[in-house]
């Protein structure tokens, strides 16, 4: 008997959007970003967490699992008014202190900006989760032009970069920060060489980071997801490849945001007090097969 991640695998036919980072609220199907079979247990109870990108894919499944474990949840988007005000709205469903602001990654005043009304909403940061991010395919690298280069890392790496220097000065001992990086950055990409530099980049990011904060009891790790059901994927590729995405890794099937999300939550409760500098990698066995 085939599981709901199975059906919706096969539900899912090729279609594209028109812009980046997508939008969640035009998919069908839409995307599981919450699973019935997770069991909370207060983990991150009284923290305060930051999720860029938390109005739909990963970021929005990590945000409910957050509030789910008892964290109050800032999320930052770029321009996605009505997946970042659904998001808002599970959010207070579940009965935590929530907001959602926007930001451009790209920009340093603005990373510096967030951190401070994040930090006069809420009072701290206890969890930074730097998520966000784009991609733009193109099937020869002479393609890529330095605009494309110079937008690529502004937005997947830069931005990570400058939330990071902003929110240290609030963070301490025992808080975490959580980088999404990707299997592209293991396994390379042929058509998507800029993004996977830019993940290369957070990979190298997170270790050297871990190294710099550990004395300070900070720890820093990253999530490297495969192939996940998120806007990004139908705002990236064309139809064919929207519908066979996934199909390659081992399990046969692409993800779901809601399968990355407690890897996130692990990562910045008490469980994982002995990690630092490490990166998760949640790919249906796709690192592992190519």
């Amino acid at each position: 008997m085939k599981d709901k991640f199975e059906r919706i695998h096969e539900e899912i036919k090729g279609y594209t959007q028109s812009s980046q980072p997508g939008v969640e609220h035009e998919m069908l199907p839409k995307p599981i970003v919450e699973d019935d079979e997770y069991r909370s247990a207060g983990k991150l109870k009284g923290k305060v967490a930051l999720i860029t990108g938390g109005d739909s894919g990963i970021g929005k499944a990590t945000a409910i699992l957050y509030a789910k474990e008892g964290a109050n949840v800032a999320i930052s988007y770029f321009d996605e008014d009505k997946d970042a005000l659904e998001t808002l709205e599970r959010l207070k469903d579940i009965g935590v202190k929530v907001k959602a602001y926007k930001h451009d990654l790209k920009s340093e005043k603005d990373a510096y900006n967030l951190i401070e009304n994040v930090v006069n909403d809420f009072s701290t940061i206890n969890i930074l989760v730097n998520n966000g991010g784009i991609q733009y395919p193109k099937n020869q690298f002479r393609e890529i032009t330095s605009e494309q280069l110079k937008l690529t890392f502004e937005t997947n790496f830069f931005g990570m970069f400058y939330l990071t220097q902003a929110v240290l000065p609030h963070l301490q001992k025992g808080d975490t920060i959580i980088n999404t990086t990707s299997i592209t950055a293991y396994n390379g990409s042929a058509d998507l060489i800029d993004y996977s530099a830019t993940k290369g980049a957070i990979v190298s990011f997170t270790r050297s980071l871990a190294q710099s904060l550990a004395k300070e009891g900070i720890r820093v790790n990253g999530v490297a997801p495969g192939p996940i059901y998120t806007p990004l994927i139908p705002a990236t590729f064309d139809a064919e490849k929207v519908e066979k995405h996934g199909d390659s890794t081992l399990m046969g099937r692409r993800g779901q945001p809601s399968e990355n999300a407690p890897a996130y939550v692990f990562l910045a409760s008490h469980d994982s007090s002995y990690i630092t500098g490490q990166v998760i990698h949640i790919n249906g066995g796709d690192y592992i097969s190519s």
